[in-house]
C-alpha cells in the first residue's frame, strides 16, 4: 500500500471516528492500524495545541417538578334533577323565584288541594267516631254485654278509617311538590292556575356549591392516577383563573373506543363561578418530586435511544450516560447518572470527547425553585 494511499484511508477513518467512534468507544483511527499518534503539541494530554478546550458548565440543580397529563372536560352539577309532579292538578301557588337557592324539602309549587283537604276531613272524622265506638264497647266488656265478634268488627273498622286518613294525607302530599335537597332552581316552566300532568316539567334543581368535572385520561397513565390527586382546570371565560379540585372517582372500565379511563374530579364552587356544562381545560398530576435533579436541554448528548452529559471531573471531560425523566421548558430532568451540583458543560460538547482536558471560562446559574 502507498503511503499516499495509507493516508487517505487514515483521514477516512478518522473522520469516521470523530462523528461516531468516540460516542461508542471506538480506538482513534491510528491505534486501529496498530500506529502510534504522535504526541500532542503543546502539553496537556488530548488538549491539542490550544491546551484545555474552555467550556461552560452549569451545576446541576435540584427543584420540585410535576408530572401531569392534560385533558379536557364538563362541569356537571354534583347532584341535579329536574322537577315533575307525579300527579295531575292545577297549579294553585308557585314558591320559588328563577335562580333562587331552596332548602331541601321546601314547597316549590302547590297544587289544587281543596277536594283532597274535605276528603281528609271526612276521614277524620269517619275515623274518630269508629275510635268513639270502639271505646264504649271496650268499657261494656267488663259487663259481658257486648259480643267478642262485636267487638272484632269495630276494631277493624277503627284501623280501616285510620287507613283513609293517611292515604288522604299521602294525596294531600303529592300535591305539594317539594325540592329533594339544597339547591339553586332554574327556569320556571308552568303558571298559576295551569293544568299539569304526571311528569310535566316544572323547573330544573342543581346543587352547585361542590361541582364535579369528567374528563377521560389515556389507559397509559392508569397505574399513576390515585383519588385524591390534584386537578387544576381552566376556562377561556375567566382567562388566567385556575380551579383546583381532587380527583373523587376513577372508572372501573377501560373505553374499548379510545383506550381512556374516565375520572370524575369534585371542584369547590362557593361563588358558582363554575357553571354545570361548562367546558374546561383539566391537567391532572401523576406525580411529584420535590427534589428531582434538572440540567439545561442543551447539555444533553443523545446516541439513539441512550443520553449522555459531559461532566468536568478533575479537569475533565468525563462522558456519564443518563436517564432522562421529565422535559421541562428548557431543561431536563435527570433519573439517574447524575448528583445534585455537578458540573456539566452546556456550551462547547461539539468538541469534546471522553477524559479531555477542558478549561471552565463560565458557570451559569439558575434561580432554585
Amino acid at each position: 500500500m502507498t503511503q499516499l494511499a495509507v493516508l487517505a484511508l487514515v483521514g477516512a477513518a478518522g473522520a469516521g471516528w470523530h462523528f461516531y467512534g468516540d460516542k461508542v468507544g471506538l480506538k482513534p483511527p491510528l491505534e486501529m492500524l496498530g500506529l502510534q499518534a504522535p504526541p500532542a503539541q503543546g502539553g496537556g494530554r488530548g488538549g491539542g495545541p490550544g491546551g484545555p478546550v474552555g467550556v461552560i458548565v452549569q451545576p446541576v440543580r435540584v427543584a420540585q417538578v410535576v408530572d401531569k397529563v392534560e385533558s379536557v372536560g364538563t362541569v356537571r352539577a354534583r347532584e341535579a334533577v329536574t322537577i315533575t309532579s307525579k300527579v295531575a292538578g292545577i297549579v294553585e301557588t308557585i314558591n320559588f323565584s328563577e335562580g333562587q337557592l331552596v332548602e331541601a324539602g321546601s314547597t316549590l309549587v302547590q297544587l289544587d288541594a281543596a277536594a283532597l283537604r274535605a276528603e281528609l276531613d271526612q276521614a277524620r272524622a269517619l275515623m274518630d267516631d269508629a275510635r268513639n265506638q270502639l271505646v264504649r264497647a271496650r268499657q261494656l266488656q267488663a259487663g259481658q254485654t257486648i259480643a267478642a265478634q262485636r267487638l272484632e268488627t269495630l276494631e277493624a273498622l277503627a284501623r280501616q278509617a285510620e287507613g283513609r286518613v293517611r292515604q288522604a294525607d299521602a294525596r294531600l302530599e303529592e300535591l305539594r311538590v317539594n325540592a329533594p335537597f339544597a339547591g339553586r332552581v332554574g327556569l320556571r316552566q308552568v303558571s298559576p292556575g295551569a293544568l299539569i300532568q304526571p311528569g310535566t316539567v316544572i323547573t330544573t334543581l342543581d346543587d352547585t356549591a361542590r361541582v364535579r368535572v369528567e374528563f377521560s385520561v389515556p389507559e397509559v397513565h392508569l397505574a399513576r392516577i390515585r383519588v385524591g390527586s390534584a386537578v387544576t382546570a381552566r376556562s377561556i371565560a375567566y382567562g388566567d383563573r385556575r380551579f383546583r379540585g381532587t380527583v373523587a372517582v376513577i372508572d372501573t372500565r377501560i373505553d374499548p373506543a379510545t383506550r381512556s379511563v374516565r375520572v370524575i374530579s369534585e371542584f369547590d364552587n362557593s361563588d358558582e363561578a363554575l357553571r354545570p356544562g361548562l367546558f374546561l381545560t383539566v391537567e391532572l398530576v401523576l406525580e411529584e418530586r420535590d427534589r428531582a435533579l434538572l440540567v439545561a436541554e442543551e447539555a444533553i448528548d443523545p446516541v439513539g435511544d441512550r443520553a449522555f452529559v459531559f461532566v468536568v471531573r478533575d479537569g475533565r471531560a468525563r462522558r456519564q450516560e443518563v436517564k432522562l425523566g421529565l422535559r421541562l421548558p428548557g431543561e431536563v430532568e435527570i433519573r439517574e447518572g447524575l448528583n445534585a451540583g455537578e458540573p456539566v458543560v452546556v456550551r462547547g460538547i461539539q468538541r469534546l470527547r471522553n477524559d479531555l482536558p477542558v478549561r471552565v471560562v463560565e458557570t451559569l446559574t439558575r434561580p432554585t425553585s
